[in-house]
């Protein structure tokens, strides 16, 4: 399969003057973890990710001779990260190195690039424009509807598989309290759900994944007690 197959195009893009305080709001309403900046002819600039902003609340002033320190580490890194941490707009938080195919790429190199730079996603461009973005569920759905079988059905193996992976894409997913269960390609979830927010898009989420017939919901409130724990 290529990246044009493979890629959403229902897009959210902003651009770069967009104040940061927007773009929270943006990812936290939407649900998305990334948002491309592109310019007003279409070309990215580059994109921020949920952990662009969570670095302005990770970067502290430095400890006790830390300012000692950083002389010999050399400013243009220091400066790159007071930016990201303290900038107004998504110019300035951004991540400007952009990893990016054509249409025309195979899911295989999509695969290797996203391997190779430690990324989620990757951007599709016709010309200098920006059409599409493909991320690791893309790839995954990919990668189910490959799998042969002689019923022309996934197994229930490779849909639980499928379903793991799909919760660890998303970062609302409270991974370690869920478990999910296949039979028959009937999904059944297990654990804990923090919220009815959280139970709902679960049930959403297993049940766009490629062989499920039916979701079952088994989750229990998440005790006060497990929720102190986060």
């Amino acid at each position: 399969m290529h990246a044009k197959e493979l890629m959403s195009t229902n897009l959210v893009v902003v651009p770069p003057e967009t104040p940061v305080t927007a773009l929270a709001e943006l990812l936290a309403a939407r649900g998305i973890s990334a948002v491309p900046v592109v310019d007003a002819d279409g070309a990215p600039l580059g994109i921020v990710t949920e952990g662009d902003l969570i670095r302005r609340l990770a970067d502290q002033p430095p400890g006790p001779f830390g300012w000692f320190l950083q002389l010999f580490a050399g400013t243009k890194p220091l400066i790159e990260r007071f930016a990201k941490a303290h900038g107004a707009c998504a110019r300035d938080v951004m991540s400007a190195e952009l990893v990016s195919v054509a249409e025309g790429e195979s899911a295989e190199r999509i695969a290797q690039l996203m391997e190779m730079h430690g990324i989620r996603r990757v951007l599709v461009l016709a010309g200098n424009r920006l059409v599409g973005i493909v991320s690791r569920a893309d790839l995954l759905r990919a990668v189910l509807r490959a799998v042969p079988s002689p019923e022309r059905n996934l197994g229930d193996g490779a849909i639980l598989r499928g379903v793991i992976a799909a919760m660890r894409e998303q970062p609302w997913v409270d991974t370690y309290w869920v478990y999910p269960d296949v039979a028959a390609g009937v999904v059944t979830l297990y654990g804990f759900a923090r919220s009815e927010t959280m139970r709902q898009g679960l049930m959403v989420l297993a049940q766009a994944v490629p062989g499920v017939t039916a979701v079952k919901d088994k989750l229990d409130p998440m005790p006060l007690l497990l929720r102190g724990t986060f």
